[in-house]
């Protein structure tokens, strides 16, 4: 039995690019060689690694992974949502001023790009709408309510998700660390359901076999080497991250203390049908995995999850704020061939008994 792996996303950007952008320019046409020169090498680089899946690394999702959907926006301000990192930054959404709301540009379009390159399947994550909702102001926008707003953000996420599907993404994920994040906020988890319920009406526009093709991320935030919400208790919010309607869940768990707590948590909550991808390198942790240590991580969680409806990942993306260059290229994909080697030989373990 060959046991599926995949990555989360992000890869960090060439030093050229990075450099070479700033806050303004990012969607300069000029810009757009530097750009295909870091999806089709961060393809290149994928595929050596010998992934079955692979992704173009969110090369040029604009700024990060949560706001490249509406990044330039001109009915919006700089003076949104604020995500503290443990490390002592702050990063900072975009609040939204005026409606309606529409997406600048939807991810489907970097697909475009990367199946020029591509060899092997691909994936492509995309912002939850729970994250977006967080542009909307606490007091209501003049002649544009709230409930409004949701369902243009519905349509908008709909949208991107068939847009993905439809021109070739084998799989798309939908990024959801603010559910670990949403605890911290509020412990009740009154605001966790909130989102839950958010992203399942979303879901409810996809069939069920079209849902099975969609995931979900989550993790407690990954940035310069820090997280946002690594304190929060996956036993808060595992159980409600599980009622969402989607066909696998993507689940950061290298870096936990406590693992076995965690697989025990799955373990309770997965559903015949489900799919979980455990986490089995941990990105923000500069140090690279042997195969050896990743073997062992899936032969571990083999014991709590059944064969057959388990899958490794990365704990996060590995750069999912384009300016992060705490991780290098050349780790990143180091951990990620770990990844693929040790999963092939747990696989090769567990089918011999």
């Amino acid at each position: 039995m060959n046991i599926p792996t995949e990555p989360i996303g992000s890869i960090p950007r060439p030093t050229k690019l990075i450099e070479a952008l700033d806050a303004d320019n990012f969607s300069d046409p000029k810009l757009d060689p530097l750009y295909e020169a870091a999806v089709k090498d961060t393809i290149e680089r994928f595929e050596e690694t010998g992934s079955p899946i692979i992704t173009d690394g969110e090369q040029r999702k604009y700024h990060n992974f949560w706001t490249y959907s509406v990044q330039g926006l001109p009915n919006t301000a700089p003076d949104g949502f604020k995500i503290p990192f443990a490390a002592g930054h702050v990063r900072r959404m975009p609040r939204l001023t005026a409606g309606p709301f529409h997406y600048k540009r939807y991810a489907y379009s970097y697909l475009d790009v990367a199946l020029r390159y591509a060899h092997r399947p691909l994936k492509q994550a995309v912002i939850s709408p729970s994250a977006l909702s967080l542009m909307y102001p606490a007091d209501e926008i003049p002649g544009y309510p709230r409930d409004e707003f949701i369902e243009d953000l519905l349509c908008e996420h709909e949208k991107e998700i068939r847009g993905c599907l439809s021109r070739g993404a084998a799989k798309v994920q939908i990024d959801f660390t603010e559910a670990r994040f949403a605890m911290k906020i509020d412990p009740s988890g009154e605001l966790l359901g909130t989102f839950i319920d958010l992203n399942n009406l979303g879901l409810e526009r996809f069939s069920k076999s079209e849902r099975k093709l969609i995931g979900v991320h989550t993790c407690p935030g990954g940035d310069r080497d820090s997280t946002h919400s690594f304190d929060v208790d996956y036993a808060e919010f595992l159980p409600l991250l599980f009622e969402l309607n989607v066909g696998y869940y993507c689940v950061a768990l290298a870096g936990e203390k406590d693992r076995v707590r965690v697989l025990k948590i799955v373990q309770e909550c997965l559903r015949p049908g489900q799919q979980v991808f455990v986490g089995v390198v941990a990105p923000i942790n500069p140090r690279i995995d042997t195969p050896e240590e990743v073997r062992d991580r899936v032969i571990e969680a083999a014991k709590y999850i059944p064969i057959e409806q388990m899958g490794t990942t990365d704990d996060c993306g590995y750069a999912p704020f384009s300016d992060d260059t705490s991780t290098s290229r050349e780790t990143a994909f180091a951990k990620i061939r770990a990844r693929v080697e040790g999963t092939a030989m747990a696989s090769d373990i567990i089918a011999g008994g």
